[in-house]
């Protein structure tokens, strides 16, 4: 026993569940889940295999999961969607491009270019603007389209105002240039674009960070007892981990 101990005093244990805290920022409340992609799995839910109707909420994902002895080390919806709950642009699960990207301007929030697609691989995740996201091309295991972009490459997107007063809850994803960090934030309270905006860019520290939604906005964060519902979503977007025996 005592040579166990050892060992795993110096074989650092994974980390199976994202590190969620609360913070504050230029007066405004924030929940922020950071997931380690060196350690973490990341992955995009969109419709259960059994029935192929889409999930439509975090809790019928844990029970899919749970079934294969795994969980949800947290989750939060994953970007815009019709009323079919079918994606808006790009989306990709499990190497399948269930929707092609759009570049084209439009209405609404997703049409405000720059938008940009949240790309998850192997061992990293990064948001991508999207005309960025075309050239490269980027061989993404999962992947989500949505708009606008928050900040890219470390400025913040140039049509956001400080004083806007369009307000609403408000939720996305920023990474790290290394691809190695992807941190989720959803506001507590209704905030503008500018503000949200510069949470990854000055607290978080994100060079890019991709809006998901906002009316819609909702998380799931056991770690702290935390388990938003409400109406069914579309794209879901969460961590995966063995579960615990």
């Amino acid at each position: 026993m005592r040579w166990l101990v050892a060992l795993l005093m110096i074989v650092p244990l994974p980390l199976w569940a994202a590190e969620c805290r609360d913070l504050s920022h230029a007066g405004a409340d924030y929940t922020v889940c950071e997931v380690d992609l060196s350690q973490e799995e990341l992955r995009l839910f969109l419709n259960a295999g059994e029935t192929g109707n889409p999930f439509g909420s975090f809790t019928n994902v844990e029970d899919t999961l749970n079934r294969d002895g795994l969980h949800l080390g947290f989750a939060m919806n994953g970007g815009m969607y019709h009323s079919d709950r079918s994606p808006v642009g790009l989306y990709v699960e499990n190497g399948f491009e269930g929707q092609h990207i759009i570049t084209s301007d439009g209405p609404g929030n997703f049409g405000l270019l720059p938008n940009g697609v949240f790309c998850i691989r192997d061992t990293r995740a990064d948001v991508v603007e999207t005309s960025r996201f075309v050239k490269e091309k980027p061989d993404c295991i999962h992947a989500t389209q949505s708009g606008p972009m928050l900040v890219i490459d470390g400025e913040l997107h140039p049509r956001f105002l400080q004083q806007s007063d369009s307000l609403y809850i408000r939720n996305g994803v920023g990474t790290s240039a290394d691809g190695q960090r992807a941190v989720f934030a959803i506001s507590n309270e209704r905030i503008n674009f500018h503000a949200f905006a510069s949470l990854f860019r000055d607290v978080l520290m994100t060079p890019q960070a991709l809006y998901f939604d906002g009316n819609i906005s909702r998380l799931y964060a056991p770690g702290l007892e935390r388990y938003d519902a409400g109406f069914p979503m579309g794209p879901i977007v969460g961590s995966v981990a063995p579960k615990a025996d």
